[in-house]
Parts: structure tokens; sequence; C-alpha cells
């Protein structure tokens, strides 16, 4: 009787101690997976420092409809939207029409980083502040003056076009600055920055700049048959338009060909120029191409439309997206905004020039450039400028609809 009564009170215990188990288990499971989500090997910081899924390198042509969920996307926080320029000399005014370009069609808050030579400042201060309320509630500015570090200012200076390479030492001057679109002076923008600022979101782990391939096709691209030096991808990329995460490019350490250590930016610049000034042709985006063919998985490639230039249509058009979803920033490089060789980007930046704020933006200024387009069909960009067109119509009839009566 005493054994069964043992057996029995031990059988008892067991279960008691089974079911203690179970509950403790239960109880662990729970709490491991509300703390173990944040942890997850697929979650990385966003830009701003929130957590979000990490994405893949971009390998497919981006489409103005991956950007336009990023800007439609509900609970989506709007940051203040920083474009950064570099104008001396007679380039003043080309960055004068450029900003106007994002004024016009942005709906978003911008701020303006503006680097010239001290005695423009008065005359693109006086410039922008000439625009009406309604457009001037649209951004803020900074006009600061060029700066170079002091032991190698000269050379800096003049590297390839006056001031051009002070675009390398942005990360440096804006400290405070988390993230930058930088442009050259002669680039306009056809469709809203803030398309190409969402693209910031689309940035992996690795990634810290956005950039457009130099050419399309490598048979015929400059990097491919002339370079001298290393150079980004099949093509090399073009830093007209670059868009930056100023915090990562601060905080990352560069491989390169000079030491068996990674390099932080500032450290890196000189001495890849003291290496390479005999081999480079362009300058400062020599170097950047330089950089990032070392560092390819930091660079974020975008497609042609986000940076188009003579070189997409001169011969014959090369940029399929243009023509899927129109140019979203026209860049002009080589002086073709002022001369006769390219008429239809002429016709584009006049229309942008000669525009008066508060005038019927259809009558005044679409309908007018649509006519001059007409007339440049007889070059091969003329033939396909109806690509400059196609977002800006859009978004121009847009403006209309919301600008205020006598403005």
């Amino acid at each position: 009787m005493r054994g069964y009564i043992h057996t029995f009170s031990l059988c008892i215990v067991i279960a008691l101690l089974s079911l203690l188990f179970l509950f403790s288990k239960h109880d662990a499971e729970s709490f491991l997976k509300q703390v173990r989500g944040p942890l997850e090997p697929s979650v990385a910081k966003n830009l701003n420092g929130v957590k979000s899924k990490q994405r893949p390198t971009a390998t497919r042509s981006l489409g103005l409809g991956d950007v336009a969920h990023k800007v439609t996307s509900p609970g989506q926080r709007e940051t203040l939207m920083q474009l950064a320029v570099v104008a001396c000399g007679e380039r003043h005014r080309e960055a004068v029409n450029m900003l106007k370009t994002t004024a016009m069609l942005s709906s978003r808050d911008l701020r303006f980083h503006i680097f010239a030579e001290e005695q423009l400042h008065t005359n693109i201060k006086a410039a922008l502040d000439s625009w009406p309320a309604y457009i001037r509630v649209k951004f803020s500015y900074v006009v600061h003056p060029i700066s170079f570090p002091h032991e190698n200012h000269e050379e800096w200076s003049q590297l390839f076009k006056p001031c051009a390479s002070q675009r390398l030492f942005l990360p440096m001057i804006l400290r405070e600055v988390d993230s930058l679109l930088y442009v050259d002076t002669d680039v306009l923008f056809l469709q809203p920055v803030e398309l190409i600022w969402d693209m910031l979101a689309l940035f992996n782990s690795t990634q810290l700049v956005a950039m457009a391939p130099e050419h399309e096709e490598p048979r015929i691209a400059w990097y491919s048959r002339f370079s001298r030096h290393p150079y980004y991808g099949r093509t090399g990329i073009n830093s007209g338009v670059m868009l930056m995460n100023l915090t990562r490019m601060r905080r990352t350490h560069f491989k390169n060909d000079m030491t068996s250590v990674g390099l932080h930016w500032d450290e890196l610049l000189m001495p890849l120029l003291q290496k390479y000034k005999l081999n480079i042709t362009w300058g400062d985006q020599d170097l950047i191409n330089i950089i990032f063919h070392y560092n390819p998985e930091m660079v974020f490639t975008f497609p042609c439309h986000w940076n188009y230039r003579p070189d997409h249509c001169i011969y014959g058009s090369n940029c399929i997206p243009a023509e899927e979803e129109g140019v979203v920033i026209l860049h002009g490089n080589r002086g073709v905004f002022h001369s006769d060789k390219q008429p239809a980007f002429k016709a584009v930046y006049d229309a942008f020039k000669l525009y008066t704020f508060g005038e019927d933006i259809v009558k005044s200024f679409l309908l007018p450039l649509e006519v001059a387009l007409n007339g440049t069909t007889h070059t091969y960009c003329g033939k396909v400028s109806y690509f400059f067109t196609r977002g800006l119509g859009k978004y121009v009839k847009r403006i209309q609809r919301r600008t205020p009566p006598g403005g």
C-alpha cells in the first residue's frame, strides 16, 4: 500500500513539474517574440535612424512609379529637402534659373545651399528675394562663401572649372546636414525635386550616394574608351546630379589603392589628387569615379532620365526610361543651354528664364515652350523633345489649379 501511495505521489509531482515547464516555455517564447523583432538580420536603420526593412541593391530600372509610391505612402515622414549648388562667375545666373525650376514645381519645403564668390552674393539674394511670397514660402536659403582647404586652396579651386571641386568638400562643410542633393548649375528640373529626394528611402545599408551612369553604351562612352584611371561600373558615373547621405559619408572608411586600411572621405581626397592629377580630365568627377570604383557597393545607380544630357539624344535616342516616363532632370552640359548646338535644350532653358511668376503658367510658359520645341525637330534631340514636356506638362497643369488668383 505504501509503495502504491509513494508511486502515486511521485506521478503527481512529475505532472505538476511538467505543467510548470510548459507554462514557463510559453511565457519565454512570448517574451522572445517581443524582443527579437527589432533584431532580425533583415532589418537595418534607415536614413533618419528609424528601423526599417533593408532593401537589396537596385538591379532594375527605377521608374517614377517606384518613387511615387514612396511619396504617397501613409505615415511617411516628410523631411526638409536640402539642395546644394556651386556657382562661380557667370554660372550664378544658371544657378538662379535652376532654383527657379525647383521652386516652381515642388510642393514640399526646400532649403538651398548656394556656394558662390563673395561678389555674387548680393545679386543672388536679390534675385531670390524678388520672387512673390507664394513662391518664397516654399524655401529658405543660405549663401555660403567658397571654401577649400587652406594649404591646397589654389590647386582645388582650379582643378577643373572654377570652384567645381567645391562639391567634394560638402560633407565637411555642411556638418549639420544629414542628406543633400547636389546639382550642377546647368541643370533644370522638369518634374518635382521630391521625386529624386525620396530615393534616399530606397538606399540599402551600404549605399550612401546616388548618381546616373555617364553613358548608356560602353562602346561609345568616354570613360570606357579614353580613361587613364579607374572608374565606376562599365561607363563611369556622372556627378552633375548627386544625391548624398552626408552622415554616412562622414562616418565611412573608404577602400582605396593607396593604403591597406580604409580612409575617411576628408582623408582620401588630397592623396587621391596627388596620385592621379596627371591622369584625370574631368577633375572632381574623375576623383569621384576613382573612389567608387573601389567602393561600388556604396552607389545607388539611377537611370538616365534622372540626369538627361545631350549624349542621350545627339546621335539618336538611347535613354529608354525617358521614352517611357519623360525626362525628370535635364542636364545641359557643354554649354548647350546657351548655344545653338542643341536648340531643344536651349528652348527649355529660355522658357524657364523668361517666365514671370504670377503669369498664367500654361499660356505664358508651357504652350510657348511646346511651340519652341516643335521648331527644333530638324535635330536628333529636337525629334525626341516631347520627352521633355511629358511629365512637365502634367505638373504645370496641376500647379495652375492650385495657384491663388493673381499669383
